[in-house]
């Protein structure tokens, strides 16, 4: 797992596995960890890893209810996680999914883990809404957006007075759009349009899996998978695919999305 600090106060946690990112944000003497790295032993150590740089979460926090997202709580057992509302709903119509997916992920990895997962106490959040981090002068707000179309249900985070913008499963260096079930090309593209302005007033864009990316890079990335979108909804089966994405791995997400499509 490799820690990176992306402001003085904001801090990004990526697994060594598929480049999941956790982010860990501080103010006003609170701090919260969104989404979650994946491996075991990563996991085990998270908790080390933020205390001795200065970041004690009081709360997690999921930006969707896919499995490798969920997976603070195994760190971090007592926590409530917090998620919105659309993560809350989907987890409702789907009771269990999160487990059974991580159970035959984790087998077809070979990943053994010392106790299931276990979602405990869930927070519902209101999308768009906002939250806040800290107390006292130092006390920043944290705004919730909508954000589905990989999914049915998700939520981008943006610290504006940090300067990140935490948007999951979209805007990734490693990874195309991926329209899994329940998403939809309409929703992506509506969750793109509304992570533009955001972006472009963020110092540091974070991915569900990838690179941390400057406004520059992240807004390249947003232009590339529009462009990639209209494609796909003409139903192009061998459209080129964004540049540095086009590997036998993607081929095979863009195939899903094909099917998906139909």
């Amino acid at each position: 797992m490799r820690a990176v600090a992306v402001s003085a106060d904001a801090l990004v946690l990526t697994s060594a596995f598929w480049q999941t990112n956790a982010v860990a944000l501080r103010a006003g003497g609170e701090a919260v960890l969104i989404d979650s790295p994946y491996l075991p032993e990563e996991l085990e150590a998270l908790p080390r890893v933020l205390a001795g740089a200065g970041f004690e979460p009081s709360g997690l926090l999921a930006t969707h209810a896919d499995f490798d997202h969920l997976l603070g709580r195994l760190a971090y057992p007592g926590m409530t996680l917090g998620m919105g509302d659309s993560s809350l709903e989907r987890l409702h119509r789907e009771p269990g999914a999160a487990q059974r997916d991580l159970r035959d992920f984790d087998a077809q990895w070979y990943v053994s883990r010392p106790a299931p997962l276990a979602l405990g106490q869930v927070q519902s959040l209101p999308l768009p809404g906002r939250l806040d981090l800290g107390a006292g002068e130092q006390a920043i707000e944290i705004e919730l957006h909508p954000a589905e179309g990989h999914t049915a249900d998700g939520m981008a985070l943006f610290a504006r007075p940090l300067g990140v913008l935490v948007v999951g499963d979209y805007l990734s260096d490693v990874e195309i759009p991926w329209i899994s079930e329940g998403g939809s090309i309409e929703d992506y593209r509506a969750t793109l349009a509304r992570l533009a302005p955001l972006a472009e007033e963020a110092g540091t864009v974070v991915p569900g899996h990838g690179a941390p990316h400057d406004r520059d890079t992240a807004l390249r990335l947003l232009d590339e998978d529009v462009e990639y979108l209209d494609a796909l909804d003409r139903g192009d089966e061998r459209q080129q695919l964004p540049r540095g994405r086009d590997s036998k791995a993607q081929r095979r997400i863009h195939a899903r999305n094909l099917d998906q499509r139909r």
